[in-house]
């Protein structure tokens, strides 16, 4: 009697003891928030180097990249198999609209500003500038093409499009200094596109012939139809990648509310499966508190209420940031990223994504391990 006494004692004490294991593993795995990052290659790493960066990126607390390879479905292939086995999802971060000169693409096809110049031959700001015209159905055929072969790819869970927008009509405040520029209005060499095609279409549809205007920028109608051009590619392109079987999701500008304004970029109306909002606060001369400002309107503004990601932006040399003139060189500091961290997940975001772990300093991940373990739905 005794031993039959024992034995169910030990028995009960064994079921507890996993029952209470198996509620710690899972209270330790709704702490850990989730994490994705902006990286790219492959270079001429091999796969052993591939898959030791992948493995040192899951180990620190990465649970999917966004994967810029270029436009090779074997590419994807090989990296992502990979990236699956170091325990990742694997998204495939092409752009969109921004397109260098090609076979595959016409002259024509590229996007044109108010002056008449083509963004081939006159690209605004920098040389890769080169945007393609969202009327063209070239384009979009193009897009198609490249986005359906890519989500083909068996290792590639979900496509991630970029620079899906026209040219910065007006750059974030942070950047006028670089580029010696006053941005208090629409300058006709960044307002684009007034291609033939793009203003008899809208006259076509309004009767307004925008290049009679006085004022475009302020004509509300011209202004809503290029948001228009944009979320139709992006929303022609989510049937492609889903008959596919795959998901798509986008790295947007903060807001809506800046995206609009400054790059005709209504993600608000996309039908995406995930939004990666660039929360670079440095670009707009404000510090890591006001990530959490733009977060709480994003996670609002989501079509269907689509997982929100916020994009933050890491500083690759803490120590020179104060000296450092190019606000691409600017940042979060160590410091600062818990801030940048809690202010998201306290707004409402999913999860987070960096740009890049590639500029994360050893006091970076530090304040991230920190960070990322927490409950912030109690907060």
């Amino acid at each position: 009697m005794y031993r039959l006494l024992l034995l169910l004692f030990m028995s009960v004490t064994v079921v507890a003891c996993k029952s209470k294991n198996a509620e710690t593993d899972s209270s330790t795995e709704k702490t850990k928030i989730p994490v994705y990052a902006w990286t790219g290659g492959p270079g001429e790493a091999s796969d052993e180097e591939l898959l030791e960066q992948f493995q040192d990126f899951k180990a620190k607390g990465i649970d999917g990249l966004m994967y810029n390879g270029g436009h090779d479905p074997q590419t994807y292939a090989r990296v992502g198999k990979l990236v699956k086995q170091a325990g990742m999802e694997f998204h495939t971060w092409i752009p969109t609209m921004v397109q260098g000169k090609s076979p595959k693409i016409e002259e024509d096809w590229y996007a044109v500003n108010r002056n008449g110049e083509s963004a081939l031959d006159k690209p605004a700001y920098v040389s890769h500038y080169t945007f393609l015209c969202p009327s063209k159905e070239g384009t979009y055929n193009f897009l198609a093409d490249l986005y359906g072969g890519v989500a083909e790819v068996e290792e590639v869970d979900g496509i991630h499009l970029d620079y899906i927008r026209f040219p910065d009509v007006i750059l974030a405040r942070g950047l006028w200094d670089k580029y010696g520029l006053v941005m208090d209005r629409e300058f006709p060499q960044f307002d684009y596109c007034y291609c033939d095609q793009c203003t008899s279409n809208f006259k076509e549809k309004t009767g307004i012939d925008i290049k009679a205007e006085k004022d475009p920028p302020n004509v509300e109608e011209w202004v809503q139809f290029r948001y228009d051009l944009i979320t139709s590619i992006v929303n022609r392109l989510t049937d492609v990648v889903h008959s596919k079987g795959k998901k798509i999701n986008a790295a947007v500008f903060p807001g809506p509310s800046i995206s609009k304004k400054l790059v005709r970029q209504e993600w608000n109306k996309w039908d995406l499966d995930a939004v990666y909002p660039m929360n670079y606060n440095d670009f707009y001369l404000e510090g890591p508190e006001w990530v959490g400002e733009m977060t709480k309107e994003e996670v609002a503004a989501a079509k269907n209420s689509a997982p929100v990601y916020s994009g933050l932006f890491i500083c690759p040399t803490p120590e020179t940031k104060t000296s450092e003139k190019d606000p691409e060189n600017h940042g979060l500091l160590p410091e600062e990223l818990g801030t940048a961290i809690a202010a998201s997940m306290q707004n409402g975001a999913t999860g987070i994504c960096l740009f890049t772990p590639g500029r994360m300093t050893d006091a970076h991940w530090e304040a991230f391990e920190e960070a990322i373990y927490k409950d912030y739905s109690t907060e």
